[in-house]
């Protein structure tokens, strides 16, 4: 056997460079996820094995290579085959998952729910660093598969609930601001009807009664559990920071941060969000019975989606300012009025307020640390925080402490998205990350790339 000064030896410059740049990358990722909790430090232990990779090989990383065809029968040269693949396929799921997890992921836009600033189609890098990466809770899983294997894999989950760690975020660059697009998981997607998932399971309850939805099988599906960082990905606006309470009058968004809890909105302060360029409403179009051509609701901006004529005179459009004005000169429009608030459906906390889509709180948004007294009028509107998220009792006349910071989410497509009107508040510890850019647009109208839209930032601010 080989001794130590005789592998040191052996080195190449190569591999001693190799081993310099791996070895300081393990340290400075090792220190990343120690930050704030330095017995993780102890990882560090396992940076002989790296250094020994590159330099003095005392564990055979590459011991298949005997099997080198040249040398070989022809049916050790098939072992080769077959390693060399499980070699290179382990490397990039290891390499895709480490990526994954701390760095960046791909995210798709599935629906419309911020048009026109983010569109059905983008492909959008999410930077997991700008607001620090979660330590994964679920860390037995599949790379790039959210939470369901696919059929041809055979289905099922796509990880294992043992072992769960607990939440812990690394050190990040700052925090979600009013303005941000973010991506975080699903709040209420902590239980899910697998053959209805939207609306979600708890407004499924409250419309068709909970026996119900466990009981009709066929109509609704199984009812599964997911962990945290295992729910589906959304993308909205954070309109609303821990500390701010917020309203919103006739659509427009108010918001006031306050040094103590003020649930109520008394006081003088209010600050209206910035109206933002490419925000939405519903509205019906009255005309004198004409039929818009597809070629000018194109240009004006309407999707073939968003095209739904209701009578022969009356169609229904989601518009931007922009778009209602020109509208508006259209000489077969008679009128443009916006769509009734009451088609909004009930909103968060389901069945405990008149609030409405359109027109709804004051609500305060907790911070980690406040202290609040817990009363019958807002007992209902922090109830699911302490069951679902923070899992400790609340009651009515007793003070309740807030574990995490909650941020409030909306869609720029005001009345064609799901967000915390319908389903409340998003906890920091299902923050995702921030989306980047557009690394890649497809119009699913035309059938073709967006090509325009390529390397435009995501961030919205």
């Amino acid at each position: 056997m080989k001794s130590f000064q005789d592998r040191v030896r052996e080195t190449s410059r190569g591999g001693w460079i190799r081993a310099g740049i791996w070895g300081t990358l393990y340290v400075a990722f090792v220190i990343w996820v120690a930050w704030g909790d330095w017995a993780s430090l102890g990882w560090l232990v396992l940076l002989p094995l790296v250094i020994d990779m590159f330099t003095t090989r005392y564990i055979n990383y590459s011991w298949w290579r005997k099997y080198k065809p040249e040398e070989s029968t022809a049916g050790n040269a098939f072992l080769y085959t077959l390693f060399s693949w499980i070699d290179a396929i382990v490397f990039a799921l290891v390499a895709v998952y480490f990526i994954n997890l701390y760095i960046f992921q791909n995210y798709q836009i599935p629906s419309s729910s911020l048009e026109k600033t983010l569109r059905v189609g983008d492909f959008l890098y999410v930077s997991k660093m700008a607001y620090g990466a979660r330590v994964p809770q679920t860390p037995l899983s599949m790379p790039l598969v959210q939470h369901t294997m696919p059929e041809w894999l055979g289905g099922g989950k796509s990880y294992l609930d043992w072992p769960h760690w607990e939440y812990k975020r690394l050190k990040g660059w700052t925090s979600p601001k009013k303005g941000d697009i973010v991506v975080f998981n699903f709040p209420t997607g902590d239980t899910v009807c697998t053959k209805m998932q939207n609306p979600d399971y708890y407004t499924l309850c409250y419309y068709y009664g909970k026996e119900r939805v466990h009981s009709r099988k066929d109509v609704f599906g199984e009812i599964v559990t997911r962990p945290v960082d295992r729910r589906e990905n959304y993308v909205k606006r954070c309109v609303g920071e821990p500390g701010d309470s917020l309203r919103i009058i006739n659509n427009v968004v108010y918001t006031k941060t306050s040094p103590q809890p003020s649930p109520q909105g008394r006081e003088n302060g209010w600050i209206q969000e910035p109206e933002r360029e490419g925000l939405q409403l519903n509205y019906l179009v009255r005309t004198d019975g004409h039929v818009f051509g597809a070629k000018y609701l194109e240009k004006i901006g309407i999707s073939v989606a968003d095209r739904v004529q209701m009578d022969p005179q009356t169609w229904h459009f989601p518009l931007t300012a922009e778009m209602k004005a020109e509208l508006e000169k259209n000489p077969h429009v008679l009128a443009v009025e916006i769509e009734p608030e009451t088609q909004g459906g009930a909103v968060y906390p389901l069945g405990h307020n008149d609030w409405t889509r359109d027109n709804y709180g004051p609500i305060y948004i907790p911070r980690k640390g406040d202290k609040i007294l817990i009363t019958e009028e807002n007992y209902w509107v922090y109830k699911r925080i302490a069951e679902a998220y923070e899992f400790r009792p609340m009651r009515i006349g007793e003070e309740y402490e807030f574990a995490m910071d909650y941020y409030w989410m909306q869609g720029d497509n005001r009345h064609n998205s799901a967000d915390s009107r319908y389903w409340g508040f998003v906890p920091e510890d299902h923050i995702v990350g921030r989306p980047v850019f557009i690394w890649l647009s497809i119009d699913k109208d035309k059938h073709g790339i967006r090509w325009e839209r390529l390397g435009r930032k995501a961030t919205g601010r």
